[in-house]
C-alpha cells in the first residue's frame, strides 16, 4: 500500500469506533520511527495487508484544526463529552468507554464526533485535522513523567490537506539506542 501511496494512490481513512481523534488518516508528527513502528507491529499483531512496513512522510497543512494541546481544542471537546453525556443520561444510548490499555478509545471516539455534528448543526466550517498528545509506554525512569512512546497524532479528516508524500530516509528510522 506504501508504494502506491508514494505513486500518487489516495490514502486509505481510518474509521474504526475506537479511533480517538476520530475518522481521519493518521499521522506521528514528527516522529517516523514511531509510525514505522506501529506498522511492523500490526503486522505482528494481526491481519494486515503490510508485507514490508516502512514509513511515509507527507507535508500536511493543517487547515481548521482541532487542536487538543490548546485551550480552545479542550473546551470543545470538553462541551462535546457534556453533550454527549446529556443525551446518555436521557436513554437515548449508553455511553461508550475506553478500554483499559489506552489504545482502544471508544469514548474519546464518540466524543470527538460529537465535536463534528455540534460544529454541523451549529453550521460551522468543517474541521479538516484534529491534533493531541497520546502518552503511551512505559516511564522512560523511575517516577518519571516521560513516557516512551508518547507521541503527537495527527488524525487529517480532509484528503486535500496532504499536499505530498515522500518515502522517510532509512537513517531517520533508526533509534541512537537500537
Amino acid at each position: 500500500m506504501g508504494e502506491r501511496i508514494l505513486k500518487g494512490e489516495s490514502f486509505k481513512q481510518s474509521n474504526n469506533d475506537y479511533d480517538w481523534l476520530g475518522p481521519g488518516i493518521y499521522f506521528w508528527e514528527a516522529n517516523p520511527l514511531r509510525g514505522f513502528d506501529f506498522a511492523r507491529e500490526a503486522k505482528k499483531r494481526r491481519t494486515s495487508d503490510i508485507r514490508r512496513p516502512f514509513a511515509i512522510g507527507a507535508v500536511i497543512s493543517l487547515g481548521g484544526c482541532l487542536d487538543l494541546t490548546t485551550t480552545a481544542g479542550v473546551e470543545q471537546v470538553r462541551t462535546a463529552y457534556r453533550t454527549l453525556a446529556e443525551l446518555a443520561a436521557a436513554g437515548r444510548f449508553k455511553l461508550p468507554q475506553n478500554a483499559g490499555d489506552g489504545l482502544l478509545r471508544r469514548l474519546d471516539c464518540a466524543v470527538i464526533q460529537m465535536v463534528h455534528t455540534i460544529r454541523a448543526d451549529r453550521g460551522e466550517q468543517p474541521i479538516d485535522a484534529v491534533k493531541g498528545v497520546f502518552i503511551e509506554g512505559l516511564p522512560v525512569y523511575k517516577g518519571s513523567g516521560f513516557y516512551e512512546r508518547t507521541h503527537i497524532q495527527i488524525a487529517v479528516r480532509n484528503p486535500d490537506c496532504i499536499k505530498g508524500v515522500f518515502r522517510v530516509p532509512q537513517a531517520q528510522l533508526r533509534s541512537i539506542n537500537r
